[in-house]
């Protein structure tokens, strides 16, 4: 191999090609990288002139790579991991006078339950980094860690990327949440005829607990989906509704006042709450703190 050949490359370009590779569109790389329209259709010319080829072939409004460009990519990605991985080799990182922005995926429940106190401790630690949210489920974390668009997802965690590492930071127990406030907690009985609120992304009206219903032979009724937990306490208000959450979840919303959280009237097993992050950032020296903070105020020390 000619390392010469390094010289002719410029690594902006590299990087607008592999952007141009996970959105197949000018506009949303522009956005992106923080660069002009203008910028990155001239950095697609030099690229082309580069490799000698097309590269990106416009259909409709998505722009699909050559073979030419699929062959790159499987070579480039790699080799900018590497290069990002030595470079971070090369700074430390001081939180108290930082101005990074982390780009950080949280599902629903956690952003309402947890945020708050990790928000809290940033502030104090390092008044000028911001903070991006993103909101991810099982589903949507590979895919919003291989764009970059985040660097860590805290979420419940399905198949992973070979390159991810995991790391559990709770169990969470299942807990009811309701508005009317009761001296005995609720029965089985009564907790299947009164009616439920699901909190479904995907807007079904069956989830896991009626999973666990079925097991042992009870089923509930369903009669609101919403997309967040955010919704709840204003949802159930004045009404006989019913809403299962995460126990971190129940406790803020129930810290608010007028709602009011218990255990389920049966035994349902934990679900794991985890971190995860691309094998690249790991070394990084703000992302292992960032890690770090998220874990320290997330974490559920005592129940691991």
């Amino acid at each position: 191999m000619n390392r010469n050949e390094l010289r002719k490359a410029d690594i902006n370009l590299m990087v607008v090609f592999e952007a141009l590779m996970l959105e197949r569109n000018v506009t949303r790389v522009a956005e992106k990288l923080f660069l002009g329209q203008p910028t990155v259709s001239s950095a697609l010319n030099r690229l082309r002139a580069l490799f000698n080829d097309p590269l990106f072939i416009r259909i409709g409004h998505r722009m699909e790579p050559t073979a030419r460009a699929e062959e790159i990519i499987r070579h480039l990605s790699p080799a900018l991991d590497a290069m990002s991985v030595a470079l971070s080799l090369t700074h430390d990182f001081d939180p108290t006078v930082s101005t990074m922005t982390f780009r950080i995926g949280l599902s629903d429940d956690v952003e309402f339950g947890l945020l708050p106190q990790v928000l809290r401790a940033l502030r104090t630690e390092a008044p000028k980094v911001v903070i991006v949210v993103q909101h991810v489920d099982y589903w949507r974390i590979p895919d919003l860690l291989a764009s970059g668009d985040i660097t860590v997802g805290i979420s419940q965690t399905r198949g992973l990327p070979a390159n991810a590492k995991r790391k559990l930071l709770r169990r969470m127990r299942p807990r009811v949440l309701r508005a009317d406030k009761s001296a005995t907690p609720l029965t089985l009985d009564e907790y299947c005829s009164r009616p439920h609120v699901l909190v479904s992304p995907t807007a079904h009206t069956s989830g896991i607990a009626d999973e666990w219903l079925h097991e042992i032979g009870r089923t509930r009724q369903v009669v609101l989906s919403v997309p967040q937990f955010s919704s709840l306490p204003a949802l159930l208000a004045g009404t006989d509704l019913l809403a299962g959450l995460p126990d971190y979840a129940a406790t803020a919303m129930a810290a608010h006042g007028n709602l009011f959280d218990e255990p389920l009237p049966f035994d349902a097993p934990t679900l794991d709450l985890s971190m995860v992050w691309l094998s690249i950032t790991d070394t990084d020296p703000a992302e292992r703190w960032l890690r770090s903070r998220l874990e320290a105020f997330m974490g559920d020390r005592g129940g691991l």
